[in-house]
């Protein structure tokens, strides 16, 4: 699957860097955003599984970002050594009526 992510989207959070040892056990276990709240998996070194359910797995790498999509159920995995971060997004609401 290729990083899908729609155009109005604008990154208000990213957590830190994590790795193997110090990513939460939360993030290891089926969890989600909130409504509205895009995510992009990003890997700066080594591999991460993502699992979403109802699709299969999927391998991140520094060449492959992963979308997280609002309110879906999702976990990570990592394959050996891996360090990463999760950024938030949400829709880019400047210059429109709310």
């Amino acid at each position: 699957m290729t990083d899908i992510f729609p155009d109005n989207m604008t990154k208000y959070s990213e957590t830190p860097l994590f790795t193997q040892d110090t990513v939460p056990a939360a993030l290891l276990q089926d969890h989600q955003t909130k409504k509205g709240v895009w995510g992009r998996i990003v890997v700066q070194s080594g591999t991460l599984i993502y699992r979403r359910q109802g699709h299969p797995p999927q391998e991140v790498s520094p060449d492959h970002a992963a979308t997280i999509f609002p309110e879906d159920l999702h976990s990570v995995e990592p394959r050996g050594t891996v360090a990463f971060r999760v950024e938030f997004y949400r829709a880019d609401t400047k210059g429109r009526d709310l």
